[in-house]
């Protein structure tokens, strides 16, 4: 596969322009859910998909409905996998979908915010995936960590989704405006991410 056919699976509107409302809902899913969905583009999808919606092409309903239930479904899914398999996942071989460093990560980000990772977490890329893993692997507590799920979950979703259709909505020719803004989300996005890699240089 080459970059091109990549950067289509994972292009925000691609996907809410071909897939539509089952194609955010089973992303935000796997994003959240599965190990090997953190190269899902989870932000700049709702964002975009909230763009959409407020042009008519997809419910806004349905979107702030489905999205949630899929951002709490999959963190407790990543939850359930990462308590059924314990420590036991460190002694796993990296591959092109999973490298040990991103559950170090999300370890490191745990151990700094304690339960509050479950909620901020949902806004930094790659971390969000893994967290929920971190928490089964700790034991914490499930009905704890449905609370904070439930919470991150709903602020994640919905701002994300209220942002783009807000842009949609009140500005004039917004279609000019979605490319800039979705790039502007992705390098906020990816700025925690930047910032570790730029210190770890730094220390060395």
């Amino acid at each position: 596969m080459n970059f091109s056919s990549l950067y289509s699976i994972i292009d925000p509107q691609t996907i809410v322009q071909t897939l539509g409302l089952l194609g955010v809902i089973t992303i935000i899913f796997l994003e959240t859910g599965a190990f090997f969905g953190f190269f899902f583009p989870g932000d700049s999808l709702l964002f975009t998909a909230g763009f959409f919606a407020s042009q008519g092409y997809v419910s806004m309903t349905w979107l702030l409905i489905g999205a949630f239930l899929a951002a709490v479904a999959g963190d407790s899914l990543g939850y359930g996998f990462g308590n059924k398999v314990g420590p036991a996942i460190f002694t796993k071989e990296d591959s092109v979908f999973f490298n040990k460093k991103h559950i170090a990560k999300a370890q490191n980000f745990y151990e700094k915010y304690g339960k509050k990772t479950i909620v901020l977490a949902r806004f930094m890329p790659v971390v969000r995936t893994f967290a929920p893993i971190v928490a089964g692997i700790g034991n914490m507590n499930y009905r704890i960590f449905l609370a904070y799920n439930v919470l991150g979950g709903f602020l994640w979703t919905w701002t994300m989704l209220w942002l783009g259709y807000g842009l949609g909505s009140l500005i004039p020719n917004p279609d000019k405006y979605v490319i800039p803004v979705v790039i502007v989300i992705i390098l906020v996005s990816a700025f925690p991410g930047l910032r570790e890699i730029w210190r770890a240089r730094g220390k060395r």
